[in-house]
């Protein structure tokens, strides 16, 4: 028995420690009725060190990665078929989600008027469009406010470090380590979540009641549905387009596997050699898998495309703003994409996503407890989504690559494996 609750501790500890911090948060908010409020200011120091290390930590992470991650393009037509079969499908789990949060928004009729939301849902296609690449003036990049012109710099800057220096340059191993450093002390800094986010939730609490629970009771009844809807339905599709009835079949007989230590360990990474087996038993050829599943372990988690539009939607219905139109989805499609396929290959690119949500749509700078409560919440669905839609992913690309009749022609790598 203690084999197996040691690993579990292990892997669920901070999410545990974060939920029992919250749910005690809430015992004391409905407890102090408005008289929790003077807890406000300990959840505010907590917020303040987060948005105060966002920007650095954005910009150095950012240009580190993607200055070491450039001699991937010498692996050619796999990488380029990798990764536009990475975005077609993390486009299509964002699209699912949109619709499903649009016909069931979570957090509908419990709202939260704070002053700074005012201007929530007014976000046009043609300024998104706009704010998406540039600022006016470099001042303005340096703002948490402007998270995607910094995001698109920051890469920039990582691209020309590689051409001019080389990624052994003294200035890509700075980069390197100045992302050490701020990573570190985002760990440091969440040491102290259990009580920000405990003194937040005690003053949400007492000031709007045990509504606010019964918010996040919705959004998951919405969310874990969905994951599990999105695994028996669309992941088989992903396995007959790739191999027909018998990709559907080899899917169903390797995927337990990976699934189950996903929801065990929480972790993509851990679950990165049970994918690796599956894979090979059914029967992608080595090289493609070698590369295509650590990879897309790494940058390529729809999970987490479809929290990521959860989160969207919960703000906007938390915050009683409007949440339609074409512009408006293309957005939030847009911001969807970016979590699960760009910032998830990011050091910290979790807390990265949720600040661009935040900064991007108009929220106030405390939504962040909001959403991350919901990060809490959704995270073992997440993880499981995020694997086991990478196995088919890879069954898809492999298609591409080799052509429809693949499954028939690597049978003998797949037994040999």
């Amino acid at each position: 028995m203690s084999e197996t609750r040691v690993p579990f501790w292990r892997n669920y500890r901070f999410s545990l420690i974060l939920l029992a911090s919250i749910t005690i948060g809430s015992i004391v908010g409905y407890v102090m009725g408005k008289d929790a409020v003077v807890l406000q200011p300990f959840a505010q120091v907590f917020l303040n060190l987060l948005f105060t290390i966002v920007v650095p930590l954005v910009f150095v992470t950012i240009a580190s990665s993607v200055s070491s991650m450039l001699d991937m393009r010498r692996l050619g037509k796999i990488m380029g078929t990798m990764f536009i079969t990475f975005l077609v499908l993390s486009t299509i789990a964002a699209l699912i989600a949109l619709a499903a949060f649009t016909i069931f928004p979570p957090a509908e009729g419990f709202n939260v008027p704070l002053p700074e939301a005012g201007n929530l849902g007014q976000t046009k296609i043609g300024e998104a469009i706009v704010k998406t690449f540039t600022v006016s003036d470099f001042s303005e990049i340096l703002s948490r406010r402007n998270m995607l012109p910094l995001i698109f710099f920051s890469i920039l800057i990582g691209i020309c470090a590689s051409y001019t220096c080389g990624k052994d340059s003294l200035i890509s191993r700075l980069l390197g380590e100045l992302s050490k450093i701020l990573m570190k002390a985002v760990s440091i800094i969440m040491l102290y979540a259990p009580i920000g986010l405990g003194a937040y939730f005690a003053s949400l609490v007492g000031e709007f009641g045990p509504e606010l629970l019964g918010a996040y009771a919705k959004a998951m009844a919405v969310y874990y549905p969905l994951c599990l809807i999105f695994f028996v339905t669309v992941l088989p599709l992903y396995a007959w387009y790739a191999g027909g009835r018998e990709g559907v079949r080899r899917f169903w007989r390797n995927i337990l596997p990976p699934t189950a230590t996903a929801l065990g360990t929480q972790s993509s990474f851990a679950s990165l050699p049970s994918n690796l087996e599956a894979t090979a038993n059914i029967g992608i050829p080595k090289d493609i898998r070698e590369v295509a599943v650590p990879v897309s372990t790494a940058i390529h988690m729809d999970g987490s495309v479809m929290g990521a539009m959860l989160k969207i939607t919960f703000l906007f219905g938390m915050f009683g703003a409007e949440f339609s139109g074409v512009g408006m989805y293309l957005v939030a499609v847009l911001v969807a994409v970016a979590a699960g396929l760009v910032m998830s290959g990011i050091p910290g690119g979790g807390f990265i996503a949720e600040m661009l949500i935040i900064s991007l749509f108009g929220f106030p700078p405390e939504a962040f407890a909001f959403i991350a409560m919901i990060a809490v919440l959704i995270d073992p669905p997440a993880t499981a989504i995020n694997v086991t839609t990478n196995t088919t992913t890879v069954m898809v690309i492999t298609r591409q690559i080799e052509g429809k009749d693949w499954i028939n022609k690597n049978y003998a790598d797949r037994e040999a494996a």
